[in-house]
């Protein structure tokens, strides 16, 4: 078994599970004990999971599933910023389905009945336009580390999730 020469721990491959340093002889040029001119191997980001800001935006990415996964998934249901987005992200989503199936009853009946659906039909459309804006609005606020509260679902989820 090969042991480190900075630390003198046990080593299993090309680096140091204790301290990054290469296995094998001392590079030239550097001291045993001394700092290395190469890192610790490739894949510490994997082992951390995702940044707060990446997981924050995907939680929008599709709608309540990605909400209620980022609530779910251990390291980051501990993370109050993701837990908020999540949240305001599973409340949006819920919040837009019941909106978009009551408006279009509501442009159904009054179409139908009052035979001005090429009226009520651009309306539907801005009304979808605006709030597939506001989802890519709430992703981009989230990847930039912001606390951006929705109006009426935004202190609902901050209530919820314990954060600002």
């Amino acid at each position: 078994m090969a042991f480190c020469s900075s630390c003198g721990a046990p080593v299993e491959g090309r680096f140091c599970a204790k301290c990054g340093a290469p296995a094998g002889p001392a590079p030239a040029g550097t001291a045993p004990g001394g700092p290395s001119p190469v890192g610790p191997p490739p894949g510490g980001a994997v082992a951390s999971g995702l940044e707060d800001n990446v997981a924050g935006a995907l939680c929008y990415l599709i709608g309540f599933i990605t909400g209620i996964l980022f609530l779910v998934l251990e390291p980051y249901n501990k993370r109050p910023f993701v837990r908020f987005h999540a949240m305001q992200s599973v409340l949006f989503s819920a919040g837009w389905i019941a909106l978009s199936i009551a408006l279009s009853i509501v442009l159904l009946i009054l179409g139908g009945a009052v035979h001005l659906w090429f009226i009520f039909l651009p309306i539907r459309m801005l009304i979808g336009l605006l709030g597939f804006v506001l989802w890519l609005y709430c992703m981009y606020k989230a990847y930039n580390r912001e606390w951006y509260q929705l109006p009426i679902v935004g202190p609902i989820a901050a209530k919820q999730a314990g954060g600002q």
